[in-house]
């Protein structure tokens, strides 16, 4: 049961389980890898081969409900919540349990949506560090481990991650952390040094096909075009099985700023800037993530490496027409754009004024030769 619902990543779970066999177990583990890799997964799984003593902790842990298993992750703050309330997990417990038990594999967005919070930045609070802290200085229930789980730790703000530091520093007995991160450089570097780093790379193509033809039902064929444009993550993967409505819209939005930029129509550009600073800034990194990519495609399209694009019949379409204006000359000015463009908004900055500065650079660097 532990381990059944990561795809590949044979390497990791046999070293968690060396781990264990050996008596080697750190009181801090970090899993970091890319979305989509299975972090959470292989982290659930070791949690539960830990927890795993007795027919009732397996009963238990089916449903996620095992007492010595403590989950923390980033939060909102609800109208509803009083001024002064600093949001914990416990708050969100109900929504959280539900999404996990629908599978290891979600996006942030996802969560947003089941916390009702999808134009919030959600976060890890000093009020959860104060509630784990607590939980944890409890004895085990069931005698056995205590289990804490942080998915995505990057996301404690300061006050937070200088408390859950001191946790790390004098870790209560019997208990192991089991960190589930993707930004690794955003963590203190007193916190990375007191955890055992795991790098998690992207699942191997074949394990993406042999579980898209076996837990879905595609055939090797499907299976193959899917896992080429997934690169081995499993939520794009599932992200083109559903035809997911967003990337539609992304394109859309990727198509009406090349060609607006390209006909210098400052105007419909503001506009644009306007309609793009509506969203939440959730959805607008995701859609600067999701350009950044295109970038690169059609820069590889351009210099007709098609074995090495990973694009939707839709678009490769538009790329037949738009490569040629992504070349040598303006790929990294343009990435580097972009790449300023998901600071700011993570930093807060006025969305409108991000995207149509944005714009306006776009005009420059499409005529570069």
């Amino acid at each position: 049961m532990a381990f059944e619902q990561v795809i590949g990543q044979q390497e990791v779970r046999q070293r968690l389980q060396q781990m264990v066999s050996e008596d080697r177990l750190p009181h801090a583990l970090m899993l970091c890898g890319p979305t989509g890799c299975g972090k959470l997964a292989l982290a659930l799984g070791f949690a539960i081969q830990l927890l795993s003593r007795t027919a009732n902790d397996e009963a238990m842990l089916r449903k996620l409900e095992h007492p010595d298993l403590h989950f923390t992750y980033p939060t909102i703050k609800l109208p509803s919540m009083s001024s002064d309330h600093k949001p914990v997990s416990d708050d969100f417990a109900r929504e959280w349990h539900e999404l996990i038990m629908g599978g290891p594999f979600f996006t942030m967005n996802e969560w947003l949506e089941m916390m009702g919070g999808e134009n919030q930045q959600a976060i890890i609070t000093a009020g959860e560090s104060d509630d784990l802290i607590r939980k944890l200085s409890l004895k085990s229930s069931q005698g056995g481990y205590k289990v804490s789980v942080i998915w995505l730790p990057e996301r404690m703000n300061i006050e937070c991650a200088n408390k859950i530091l001191k946790l790390l520093e004098e870790p209560p007995s019997q208990t192991v952390f089991i960190m589930v991160c993707e930004e690794p450089d955003k963590l203190l570097e007193t916190i990375r040094s007191r955890v055992q780093r795991i790098d998690v790379k992207k699942i191997a193509d074949d394990d993406v096909r042999q579980a898209l033809m076996e837990k879905r039902g595609l055939t090797e064929d499907a299976a193959q075009r899917i896992c080429r444009m997934a690169n081995g993550n499993w939520l794009k993967a599932l992200e083109m099985l559903s035809a997911d409505s967003e990337n539609e819209l992304f394109l859309d939005m990727f198509q009406t700023l090349m060609r607006l930029a390209y006909q210098r129509k400052v105007k419909d550009l503001k506009t644009w800037a306007e309609r793009m600073g509506a969203m939440g800034r959730e959805k607008q990194k995701r859609f600067l993530d999701y350009s950044l990519r295109l970038i690169r495609e059609n820069f590889m399209y351009n210099f007709q490496q098609e074995e090495l694009c990973y694009m939707t019949q839709r678009e490769e379409a538009f790329a037949h027409n738009f490569a040629r204006f992504i070349n040598e000359a303006n790929i990294l000015p343009i990435s580097d754009l972009i790449n300023r463009a998901i600071r700011d908004i993570g930093q807060n900055a006025n969305a409108k004024i991000v995207f149509y500065d944005l714009a306006l650079k776009m005009i420059v660097l499409l005529i570069q030769k």
